[in-house]
């Protein structure tokens, strides 16, 4: 697993409710139960930091990262969307988003086409881009961020024919190979999910090990914020597995929750501050479930 996706894994399921601050000998402490070391953490949090998703600061000899106001950001996006565990009600309205970037600045068109697709637009045709949702803080933080201005025209509209909306879901996404994936994490994790509370409830699974399964299960199913555009019920088909995949993962998550945060807290401790915990964050009800 990609090192720099994991310290994003780590920071939206723990550190972001412990302060949104950590020491890096914790961080790396963390990271070597799966298998990465010292020198990949380190320059996977020099890349962050250099990319303006985490800023450094010293205190006495040691470092400690926490997230800039853009990783906030873009932490709290990625929990409410892995943590929508149903559609929202669709207020009718698709959000257009239309540009023309100058050739001379191809590297920003590229970066752009790439966070529209995380944040689950489509493309209705060339330098058109669509969603159903209302994402217009999103929309205008990248603008603010690449500097594009002049170069974008941004609509929320009404589909007025001459077929139906969800000729236009069709167009910009392939939903069938979407509910494909949902099918294959519904068959790995069901069976997971099984095993892991048996062993769980025998005692036969320590912290550490739910720790591990805990991020790897919110690191595979982050996974599709790449690929889900998060439509509304109104626009899904009637056999869309997105529901049921995001059940399990609820359920599995809360089974492991409360071992897992043990022994992040154990890490954690030793350099930073427990205190720094939010007061109201409560591990088996992540602040942005929405059921």
């Amino acid at each position: 697993m990609n090192t720099r996706s994991m310290i994003f894994t780590l920071y939206g399921d723990y550190i972001s409710h412990y302060g949104n601050k950590i020491w890096i000998g914790s961080l790396i402490r963390l990271l070597e139960e799966f298998g990465h070391n010292s020198q990949s953490v380190r320059a996977a949090i020099s890349r962050m930091n250099k990319q303006g998703w985490v800023q450094a600061e010293k205190s006495g000899n040691k470092s400690y990262y926490s997230l800039t106001p853009r990783g906030v950001r873009r932490i709290e996006e990625a929990a409410r969307r892995i943590f929508k565990l149903k559609p929202e009600a669709w207020d009718g309205k698709w959000r257009i988003l239309m540009y023309s970037i100058p050739e001379e600045i191809r590297n920003v068109r590229d970066e752009l086409r790439k966070e529209l697709v995380w944040s689950g637009f489509g493309t209705l045709s060339n330098s058109s881009w669509i969603s159903a949702n209302p994402l217009e803080n999103e929309v205008y933080d990248l603008i603010d961020k690449y500097k594009i201005a002049d170069y974008v025209d941004f609509f929320a509209a009404e589909y007025k024919g001459p077929k139906e909306n969800i000729r236009l879901v069709e167009k910009c996404w392939d939903l069938e190979e979407i509910n494909h994936r949902y099918q294959d994490f519904i068959q790995e994790y069901s069976q997971k999910y099984i095993i892991g509370k048996n062993m769980i409830h025998k005692g036969q699974m320590s912290d550490a090990d739910c720790f591990v399964e805990r991020t790897k299960l919110v690191h595979e199913y982050r996974k599709f914020l790449f690929i889900d555009p998060g439509l509304p019920e109104e626009l899904l088909p009637d056999k869309w597995l997105g529901g049921h995949a995001a059940s399990l993962f609820s359920d599995y998550y809360k089974e492991l929750a409360e071992p897992a945060s043990r022994f992040f807290e154990e890490v954690f401790k030793e350099g930073n501050l427990l205190e720094e915990r939010d007061e109201d964050y409560d591990v088996l009800e992540h602040p942005f479930i929405i059921e």
